[in-house]
């Protein structure tokens, strides 16, 4: 951005339409206060800069991060033993370099469907560790209780096997592992703002759930000595995204339920949304037992499943960013925002051109902090509008509005 005298404009940060940005607003909620006539100059002026200081977390993230975590760090440890004791070290040790694979490739998913308003790395974390540990020594005690019982009863083998698979199984883990997302939204539910964000995290829950089986599957076949080729590529390449696909179903029902209802009628919501999860999960594991041509029915039902799951999220991504174009538009319809800086900030297309020219001038964090913060701004107008914000929802859309001002004045600064 070049220099500029303080009584005129600068050049705007994207150079888009000059057509009407936004809509008179038909909301019930009021329209966001004005900003303060300073303010509004401050978008044409360049004063020093200053950074404002970093957020602190909220409490419910503080409790989030201090006892979520050291629970489920203290069962993964004991989850790790117990792969080590029965499996081996050198068995567990191969299976988990063979494991990142399709963790890399879950993650890379993630990142992908989670770039337009990143959730926060603390939330994301802690998913993927409840699942990686307590969702697993979840499935692996009942699967403990169940083969014991089995024993017991004398029953058939092959009866067992099958209620293990096609019922235990999916009952189980997708309990445990949507309890892993339940948490996250009860805990963190400012962060949790629709079926985006429920498939985010119910992504890294399972990606963590499935990083753990896979190990376990793949040091078997390892000490077994035969299988683990046939076994990689069933699990790591052909179904990386299996367990994320089945618990997404939980996470979107949450997401839902964020936008639409209170705290109780989201838990009645969840158990809603577990019933396709077990359903899709079921379907998976009962195809070992129908079908006599597995790879047949794999692309025959599975793919076809899969591209409607990427075609679904795509469809909510596109949604999410039309929340953020219409609330950012609010802002600038009074004074917040310069008007072509609705597109710069709502739209793919204006956001690539803004990160160019931040990158050019030497500019690209400030850039990255002002888009973030001006995409929580949105969400947060958004909870604001569909009466569902919490009683910090208004400090926290000050403290962004603070942070906006003062970040367009480290961008408008010229460049030295």
């Amino acid at each position: 951005m070049s220099q500029s005298d303080s009584r005129q404009p600068p050049e705007p940060l994207y150079q888009g339409s000059t057509q009407p940005l936004y809509r008179t607003s038909t909301l019930s909620a009021p329209a966001p206060t004005s900003a303060p006539a300073q303010v509004t100059q401050a978008a044409y002026a360049s004063p020093v800069p200053f950074s404002p200081p970093p957020a602190k977390p909220g409490s419910a993230m503080l409790v989030l991060t201090i006892i979520g975590f050291s629970l489920a760090g203290l069962i993964g440890i004991l989850v790790l033993l117990y792969l080590v004791l029965a499996l081996g070290p050198g068995g567990v040790a191969l299976g988990g370099v063979l494991a990142v694979i399709p963790l890399a490739i879950v993650l890379l998913g993630v990142r992908w469907i989670d770039r337009w308003e990143p959730e926060p790395a603390p939330a994301l974390a802690f998913g993927f560790l409840w699942g990686a540990a307590v969702a697993v020594f979840g499935a692996l005690f009942v699967g403990l209780l169940v083969e014991v019982s089995a024993a017991m009863s004398g029953g058939s083998a092959a009866a067992s096997e099958f209620v293990s698979a096609v019922i235990q199984a999916p009952l189980v883990e997708e309990s445990g592992k949507g309890l892993g997302v339940l948490l996250i939204f009860l805990v963190a539910r400012k962060h949790f703002d629709g079926p985006v964000d429920g498939v985010v995290y119910a992504a890294v829950v399972a990606g963590g759930f499935a990083f753990t089986e896979n190990i376990l599957y793949f040091a078997q076949q390892i000490g077994a000595g035969s299988g683990i080729a046939e076994i990689f590529v069933l699990r790591g390449l052909m179904a990386p995204f299996a367990h994320v696909m089945f618990t997404s179903c939980t996470g979107i029902a949450l997401g839902i339920a964020a936008r639409r209802t209170s705290t109780l009628g989201a838990i009645g919501i969840f158990f809603v949304g577990l019933i396709p999860a077990i359903l899709l999960h079921a379907l998976w594991n009962g195809a070992l037992f129908i079908v006599d041509d597995f790879y047949g029915y794999y692309f025959i039902v599975q793919v076809p499943l899969f591209l409607g799951a990427v075609l679904l999220v795509r469809f909510l991504r596109r949604k999410e960013v039309a929340v953020t174009r219409a609330r950012i538009a609010e802002y600038a319809a009074v004074g917040w925002f310069a008007p072509e800086e609705v597109d710069a900030l709502a739209t793919r297309a204006g956001r690539r051109a803004t990160k160019r020219w931040a990158a050019s001038h030497g500019l690209g964090p400030v850039m990255k902090r002002y888009t973030r913060d001006a995409t929580r701004l949105a969400f947060t107008r958004q909870r604001l509008v569909t009466r569902r914000a919490t009683a910090g929802a208004q400090a926290e859309e000050a403290a962004l509005l603070a942070s906006i001002v003062a970040t367009r004045a480290q961008l408008a600064t010229p460049i030295r």
